[in-house]
This record gives C-alpha cells, sequence and structure tokens, in this order.
C-alpha cells in the first residue's frame, strides 16, 4: 500500500486507536502493527502518519497533557481569582479538585495513560514527565501555595504532596473505584460512590489546608 497524503483523518484514527491501545495495555505491550490492524493500516502508513512507535506515544501523551492542561489551567485561574478570605479561598480550591476529578471521569484515558507510566511503562521516555508532568505539577503548587498564604491558611502543608495526592487518588478512583464488604467493585458510575468519593476529597483538602505550622488546625 503506497502512503497517500494525511488529510487529518488517517492520524487522528491512529492516535484515538493508540490512546486506547496504549492506556488498556501500556507502551511496553503495544505493538504499531496491533495500532494498525486496529484501524485497518499497515505499519509503512502508521509511520506515514505519526512515526515509529515512540513518536507516536509521545504524540498520545501530548494530547492527554494538553488536554489535561486545558482543564487546570482553567480552573487555576478561578482559584487565583477568589477573595482573600479564608472561607473563599477554601470553596475555590474545592472547586478546583472537582474539576479535576470530573476531568478524569469524563477522560479515563488520561489516568490510564499515566498510572502505566508509573508503573515503569515506556521508562526510557523520560522527556514526557520533563516536559508535561513536572510543570504543570509545579504550577498547581505554585498557585496553591500563594491563594493559601493571601488567606493566611495552612502554612505548614507540603503543597505539592497535596496536589500528589489528589491526582493519585482521584486517578486510582477512576480507574478502579472502591471494593464494598461482599467484594463487588464500585467504580465512579455508581453516583453514590462518586458523591461519597468527592465529599472525602473535600473533607481532605478541608482538613489540611486548615493546619498550622505546628500541626494543628487553625482558627477558622
Amino acid at each position: 500500500m503506497s502512503a497517500q497524503p494525511d488529510d487529518g483523518s488517517s492520524r487522528e484514527r491512529i492516535l484515538a486507536a493508540a490512546t486506547r491501545l496504549f492506556a488498556e495495555r501500556g507502551y511496553d505491550a503495544t505493538s504499531t502493527r496491533a495500532i494498525g490492524e486496529a484501524v485497518g493500516l499497515n505499519i509503512a502508513t502508521v509511520a506515514y502518519h505519526v512515526g515509529g512507535k515512540a513518536e507516536l506515544y509521545r504524540a498520545v501523551m501530548r494530547r492527554a497533557h494538553l488536554a489535561q492542561r486545558e482543564v487546570v489551567v482553567a480552573a487555576l485561574r478561578e482559584l487565583r481569582g477568589c477573595g482573600p478570605s479564608a472561607a473563599e479561598t477554601r470553596a475555590a480550591l474545592l472547586g478546583f479538585v472537582d474539576a479535576y476529578l470530573t476531568f478524569c471521569m469524563n477522560h479515563p484515558e488520561v489516568p490510564a495513560l499515566w498510572m502505566r507510566r508509573w508503573l515503569s511503562e515506556g521508562a526510557d521516555l523520560t522527556e514526557i514527565e520533563a516536559e508535561f508532568a513536572g510543570p504543570l505539577i509545579s504550577e498547581v503548587a505554585v498557585s496553591v501555595r500563594e491563594v493559601l498564604d493571601r488567606a493566611g491558611l495552612g502554612p505548614g502543608v507540603d503543597v505539592e504532596m497535596l496536589v500528589f495526592t489528589i491526582v493519585w487518588t482521584a486517578h486510582s478512583f477512576g480507574q478502579a473505584g472502591v471494593i464494598d464488604p461482599t467484594g463487588r467493585r464500585l467504580g465512579p458510575r455508581d453516583l453514590a460512590v462518586l458523591d461519597r468519593f468527592r465529599r472525602h476529597l473535600h473533607d481532605l483538602v478541608t482538613s489540611v489546608t486548615g493546619r498550622g505550622p505546628g500541626g494543628g488546625e487553625q482558627e477558622r
């Protein structure tokens, strides 16, 4: 089959299939051949449109990051614009958490891709963390620290670890849900469980940001 000029359709189908397979199987267990077969194209045609496996993976992770970043930056804008009082700041922080959790529920492939990387999938492609994850986490942590300081909240809080905690738990809940006493797995499609998880994240953020430098509760 000869390569044809790309009108965008083939590339989009390849990226969509690659996103699904990388999320389901991970980088190491997904071949370019499998991606091509998923969209009815041979390896040469896949390579023509997106390059080799590493280039395709970078393109998938870049798209996932940009979708994630769009939501996070919009939520940060709302957070930075909140009033200076403790109550307004806490409400804005919870709004930020809700925005990120909603993104994870609406785009489960993005948390799945990152969780695969947490298991050292594609470990040799370290530039993905350096280019995408690291700067975004830093931007969020700096912004949260600024609004907490402005409101006089959480002077002793390790904000970076708090951000990581929200990311870890939101991603894990979206993929695995929780196990009830009978052993049933209840996921985010169960609205009661989702509401319970959301309340837990709210309680976590409210509790942690209410701590003073010595770990005690600040006045409210």
